[in-house]
């Protein structure tokens, strides 16, 4: 089966466009059917919906390929290729009616990512990157553009977004760590949305990311297109990014925001 990258950034695109025209269409009846790791982490029908339509496209196309999506999980496959899907990343701003939430598509080739689109349906943007080539934006009725981090931006300039987990314990201490950073950057934002934070990382909206909790679905597309636009994408004391710490940033303030992130103990719950 071919796996060329342009081919798979192809097949995501394309699911990714479909699904979110029916999740707009869908926005505004959406509601609540079930929660995860607290009464604020939520499930709407829409995810589910979601979920369904992209992992059916992506099988009816590459049957073979394996598959991991943050509501069904993981399945095998035997072709090199794995799909991490984000069916709605961002589903509370969903549910409210708020612009930021995004269909996340990423195709990994031997364990690393090599394809990736996030598309923003209520903003008008598709935002895509293949491993090597760079990172792109496209907008409703214009031309695909190339997009780069904002550069030279020191820490104390810096416009940092961030986002808070779902339970209360690990919430009260992100609370703590965000008191010794908002002193120390220019502000803070806090959209909704990993995936839709990282692309507006990539195309300079804002300067740096930093979140506890994101999971593969979360940055699998946006961690690439961030890093093809010029971020480095990492954890903690050069760990790779995980649900432990992500940071995003180019150098030199990466390295800032991670000397200002450590003594504040980020990782610990409490």
């Amino acid at each position: 089966m071919d796996n060329d990258a342009t081919r798979l950034l192809d097949l995501a695109v394309t699911t990714a466009q479909e699904t979110g025209r029916m999740l707009v269409e869908g926005q505004a009846g959406a509601s609540v059917v079930q929660t995860k790791s607290s009464p604020t982490d939520i499930v709407t029908e829409m995810d589910k919906a979601a979920d369904d339509l992209v992992s059916r496209r992506l099988r009816e196309a590459r049957p073979e390929d394996a598959l991991l999506t943050e509501e069904s999980g993981a399945s095998a496959g035997g072709s090199g290729v794995r799909w991490v899907v984000d069916p709605i990343d961002g589903t509370v701003n969903y549910l409210y009616g708020m612009l930021d939430w995004a269909v996340s598509i990423a195709a990994e080739v031997d364990g690393e990512a090599v394809a990736g689109v996030v598309e923003v349906p209520a903003r008008g943007e598709t935002y895509t990157a293949v491993r090597g080539r760079g990172a792109w934006r496209t907008r409703a009725g214009r031309w695909p553009e190339p997009i780069f981090c904002s550069t030279g931006v020191p820490l104390n300039r810096a416009l940092v977004a961030t986002g808070f987990g779902y339970a209360s314990e690990r919430r009260a201490h992100q609370a703590e760590v965000l008191v010794g950073v908002l002193p120390n950057v220019r502000d803070i934002r806090r959209g909704g949305s990993a995936a839709v934070d990282l692309c507006s990382l990539a195309c300079g909206r804002v300067d740096a990311y930093y979140e506890r909790g994101v999971n593969a679905w979360d940055i699998g597309a946006a961690g690439l297109i961030a890093a093809e636009a010029g971020a480095r994408v990492g954890g903690l004391a050069g760990r790779p990014a995980s649900p432990e710490m992500t940071i995003a940033a180019p150098e030199p303030l990466f390295t800032a925001l991670n000397d200002l992130l450590t003594p504040l103990d980020p990782e610990r719950d409490s």
